[in-house]
């Protein structure tokens, strides 16, 4: 059963939905907000940012002015949907992945609630984490949160029922979910997650993480029916 109880040094899976699952992401502007608060919510520091639509993704992750200090947790890898984050987290600091998500969720409501004029509570009340207890269970989970965008491209992915060389270009193109750093990719968002090599001796294939993936929806669905 998914609970927030969260353990220096452990990996989790996290997410959340939009209330009613509603779009919590409604245009380019609203996910690179969301990765912004991903870079520079993840620190012991304070570092506001305008709730005004200023400031892009880029010039935030080119700042090298911008002081978080010590971090709060490693980000393993995620995927933005229309209506969910999925995230998977290491906790580095004790309550870590507590203050980083109310930091993330708390900037990204006020920014979407003053951008679209409305009021109260976007997503369905507090976040959702899963403890990942070994490395196999790891790589299936950063699998089944790089390949989730495949839902956007092919409804029955998480049953198999996919050919991934129909969907593989949209989804290595998909620019919000860290696939491609993951892979190898050269590109600024690599600043925000952690390199997790050291935990494969060669990085697997997509047929691989979509093998992997399966196998997490298989054992976990509760989780997986964001």
């Amino acid at each position: 059963m998914a609970n927030n109880i969260c353990v220096t040094g452990e990996w989790y899976h996290c997410y959340n939905r939009g209330t009613d699952k509603r779009t919590v992401f409604e245009d380019v502007a609203d996910y690179e907000r969301f990765l912004t608060l991903l870079y520079v919510s993840n620190g012991t520091n304070s570092i506001r940012i305008s709730d005004q639509r200023t400031g892009s993704l880029s010039m935030f992750l080119e700042n090298t002015s911008i002081d978080r200090t010590e971090p709060l947790v490693e980000i393993g890898a995620y995927a933005l949907m229309p209506n969910h984050p999925h995230l998977i987290l290491k906790q580095v600091a004790d309550g870590g992945i507590a203050r980083f998500m109310q930091k993330v969720f708390t900037g990204y409501t006020m920014y979407f609630n003053l951008k679209n004029k409305r009021t109260g509570a976007l997503f369905a009340g507090t976040y959702k984490s899963r403890h990942i207890s070994n490395d196999q269970y790891l790589k299936q989970a950063i699998s089944y949160v790089l390949l989730n965008p495949a839902e956007l491209f092919a409804d029955d992915w998480k049953k198999g029922m996919i050919d991934l060389s129909q969907i593989r270009e949209p989804l290595l193109a998909y620019r919000f979910s860290s696939l491609s750093d993951f892979l190898g990719s050269k590109r600024q968002e690599n600043k925000i997650v952690t390199e997790m090599g050291e935990f494969y001796e060669k990085k697997p294939t997509l047929d691989e993480m979509l093998s992997y993936a399966i196998s997490y929806h298989q054992e976990n669905p509760a989780d997986t029916e964001v």
